[in-house]
């Protein structure tokens, strides 16, 4: 009994001495309601900080609504956020993304839950992060409507934590958009991407950091500007171009180019029966891929499996209708390349 006194705690032992400030935590989840609050709708029930987001579903605008939901992360991508201090960007890189994986299916958004832990929250960092998913559920029109913000000490390394996204959005039964109705001769329509978007981090970091040895804050000349702002370049939302095609019943198909490059993810959309063609030279790629394939010696198949090499989404056009796109792009000043077509094939993606 005397061995078991003597490893008895001398004083009370709390949860802050354990690393989770509890009085900090809440402080910070006063802010994020704010935050939060300013992207509600009409449709939102509940308040920040119940046990449940509760959102009512516009049954009236819908005959058959069918809900669509994704989630995802940020990925390495946050690495560099935390060497250069930048953290209101990295929401919009996560809400962006999600947008985009709902709307290749003819969904618009309806809500929108994060999922933040660290070590020992910061109330700065945690405010920039949760301002900068709340700034891009506005402009997607997506109620930021909950969340978890966890502290984990021992589990993240100072300074560092990570962060998840759930959306979900709705889309009328008939109205969806899975690239079954792709047929031979489809015209491939590719839009840029603003860069890296949240895929191929691992490769480009240790080609950035280890093999060339660039400070984040470093500027390169093949880039013409600093390393660090090269690959934290915003994720794009592609979804106000998605509503005008899907407006005009002008796509067959839609692909979000993400992790897996053009390789990976055209052909999840592509019948069985069903190839593409893609044009290398058709869109300019942008210059930090050529410096990444550069300083790697990276193979074109390892490139074009890892990055999505400028081409950030790609819808496919019924032939017939690619004039009618072409001129309602161009009105809209959306910049756009015919990057190929589709062919009778196996679903694969053809390079030539």
């Amino acid at each position: 009994m005397s061995d078991q006194k003597s490893i008895i705690a001398k004083s009370p032992v709390t949860y802050a001495d354990a690393g989770v400030d509890i009085s900090s935590g809440d402080r910070a989840k006063q802010r994020i309601k704010y935050l939060a609050q300013k992207t509600f709708t009409r449709n939102v029930l509940s308040e920040i900080g119940g046990f449940g987001g509760l959102f009512k579903l516009d049954t009236s605008k819908y005959q058959q609504p069918v809900l669509v939901s994704s989630a995802d992360g940020v990925g390495t991508k946050l690495k560099v956020a935390f060497e250069l201090g930048i953290h209101h960007t990295v929401g919009s890189d996560l809400v962006n993304h999600c947008v985009n994986d709902i709307a290749v299916q003819g969904a618009v958004p309806l809500f929108f839950l994060d999922y933040l832990a660290t070590g020992l929250l910061d109330g700065v960092v945690t405010e920039k992060i949760v301002s900068g998913l709340a700034d891009a559920c506005r402009a997607n029109g997506c109620a930021l409507i909950g969340g978890e913000t966890a502290q984990m000490p021992g589990f993240y390394s100072d300074g560092e934590y990570d962060l998840a996204g759930f959306i979900v959005g709705v889309v009328e039964k008939e109205k969806i958009i899975t690239g079954a109705n792709i047929q031979i001769g489809d015209v491939l329509i590719g839009l840029p991407s603003t860069g890296l978007h949240t895929n191929g981090y691992s490769l480009a970091r240790k080609l950035f950091f280890e093999v060339a040895g660039y400070k984040a804050e470093q500027y390169v000349n093949a880039l013409k500007e600093k390393a660090g702002a090269a690959l934290m370049k915003t994720h794009r939302s592609y979804l106000n171009v998605i509503k005008k095609l899907t407006a005009g019943d002008y796509v067959n198909g839609m692909a979000h180019i993400t992790g897996g490059g053009i390789t990976e993810n055209l052909p999840r959309i592509l019948p069985k029966t069903i190839s593409a063609v893609i044009d290398l030279g058709s869109w300019p790629v942008l210059p930090i891929f050529e410096h990444l394939r550069e300083l790697g010696n990276v193979s074109q198949d390892e490139m074009q499996r890892t990055f999505n090499l400028g081409i950030g989404l790609i819808a496919v056009i019924p032939a017939e209708k690619f004039k009618r796109v072409k001129s309602m792009l161009e009105r809209a000043n959306e910049k756009f390349y015919v990057i190929g077509r589709t062919v009778k094939g196996d679903r694969k993606v053809i390079y030539q």
